[in-house]
């Protein structure tokens, strides 16, 4: 063997005690905990930035509430306008939607060329609740104001948001009394207000 053989060998020898003592250092050192947020963002998975900012989702309720517009056809049409419904804010579904439906469409719902024909000077005056019915009592005004056409779509806008939001039979008093028969029309009601109770 000559002087450069054993050169090299000892090289080797060197090299491989290094890579030893190198791996030993590794597996006995203990390593410190690394936590997402001690990670520089550039160096972050988008993963982990997503789980940082994502918002917790909520899931939302809605309730209908018929107002009047036009169709494609330039034809009237009765249209269900959504409304977020919370029930630990806003009640019962049934209450939210009377009260809804008398204070009218909101403005971005007139921008898109929704109405009523519910005159703004109508109030409720209360909603009586039970398992076996329900009573709306509504001021004067909703009856008296305007002409028969006028009379009944405010009428079909209320049967249809009544039934569209409870499964309990509704009656529609005014000012404390049954509404059987409305306006200076003689208008006959059969109640509970169903699709049908101006079908007289």
């Amino acid at each position: 063997m000559n002087r450069n053989q054993k050169l090299l060998l000892v090289f080797i020898g060197f090299c491989m005690l290094a890579v030893i003592a190198l791996v030993a250092f590794n597996i006995f050192m203990p390593k410190p905990e690394v936590k997402p947020n001690d990670i520089e963002i550039s160096q972050r998975t988008q993963e982990e930035e997503q789980a940082d900012t994502k918002p917790e989702e909520t899931s939302k309720e809605y309730i209908n509430v018929f107002f009047i517009g036009r169709n494609e056809h330039d034809e009237e049409v009765y249209k269900a306008v959504k409304r977020v419904y919370n029930k630990d804010v806003d009640g019962s579904k049934i209450k939210f939607a009377i009260y809804s439906l008398i204070n009218g469409p909101k403005p971005n719902e007139r921008q898109k060329g929704v109405y009523t024909e519910i005159p703004a000077s109508s109030q409720v005056i209360n909603i009586q609740e039970s398992s076996e019915k329900i009573i709306v009592n509504l001021n004067s005004s909703f009856v008296n104001e305007g002409g028969a056409d006028s009379l009944y779509k405010r009428l079909y806008q209320l049967i249809k948001t009544a039934k569209l939001n409870s499964s309990v039979p509704v009656y529609l008093y005014i000012n404390g009394q049954r509404a059987d028969v409305i306006g200076g029309e003689g208008i006959m009601l059969s109640q509970p207000l169903s699709n049908s109770s101006l079908e007289n």
